[in-house]
């Protein structure tokens, strides 16, 4: 018989927001692989601390390229594309020896996630996701407002877009949520100022984790450097009774 790939969806950081399945998978699991920086523990296996077994065995699949290629470089997804399929492959010889294997992924595994690149790889039939609750979730929660009300429509950005095509999805939703943030902070704060929506806007650090907080965007230093889990957030305004 062989054995499965489970992508377990950690939720955004606080423990006790991680699922009943993704909870019994973890704990009960003999394989354990997850995504890291070269040199880095990573986040996901961070999250995962005190709930792997002892005696599992860990796999790290470090990224070759984070952010020394630009996105525009056909190089970018050649490179990427080859470390997927070597991931895949090392996944594949555990699971054709009977194994199952437990993929740690931050946040849910199919909201812009790397497992994603996993899936569509593997055998159909070999793996099964477990949905979690999403960084953003936890975000607009920590706000302490609803994103969305009645018939509001919603649009999530990357930051990574460039600034006409950000301000033109800013104007028209009713509630924004903007991620990978990073050195894109300036261009998405110009991008929601020519939208008229900077006033608006809220900036949260680590949702959900250790060290979360949240502030109204205009209130950060403009040469703030934003860490990777960050995210602004816009609230819709729409109908109620």
């Amino acid at each position: 018989m062989t054995g499965r790939v489970y992508g377990i969806g950690l939720g955004p950081g606080d423990p006790e927001l991680m699922t009943v399945k993704a909870h019994r998978l973890l704990t009960g699991a003999r394989h354990v692989a997850f995504f890291r920086k070269a040199g880095r523990k990573g986040q996901a296996r961070t999250l995962a601390d005190g709930l792997i077994p002892e005696g599992a065995t860990e796999h790290p699949m470090e990224y070759p390229v984070t952010t020394e290629i630009p996105l525009t470089d056909p190089r970018y997804n050649e490179v990427l594309s080859a470390f997927y399929t070597d991931c895949v492959a090392r996944l594949a010889a555990l699971t054709e020896a009977g194994d199952d294997v437990v993929v740690l992924c931050e946040g849910d595994p199919f909201f812009y996630g790397s497992f994603m690149h996993l899936y569509t790889r593997l055998p159909e039939g070999s793996v099964e996701v477990v949905p979690a609750v999403t960084g953003m979730s936890a975000a607009w929660t920590a706000t302490g407002q609803p994103v969305t009300w009645g018939d509001d429509v919603m649009s999530v950005l990357m930051g990574t877009l460039d600034e006409a095509t950000l301000t033109r999805h800013m104007k028209a939703a009713d509630a924004l949520v903007v991620m990978k943030i990073g050195r894109n902070l300036p261009k998405i704060r110009s991008a929601l100022d020519a939208a008229g929506r900077l006033a608006a806007a809220w900036y949260v650090e680590y949702a959900a984790m250790p060290g979360q907080t949240v502030q109204k965007l205009s209130d950060v230093p403009e040469d703030h450097k934003a860490p990777y889990f960050s995210i602004v957030i816009v609230h819709g305004q729409g109908r109620r009774p």
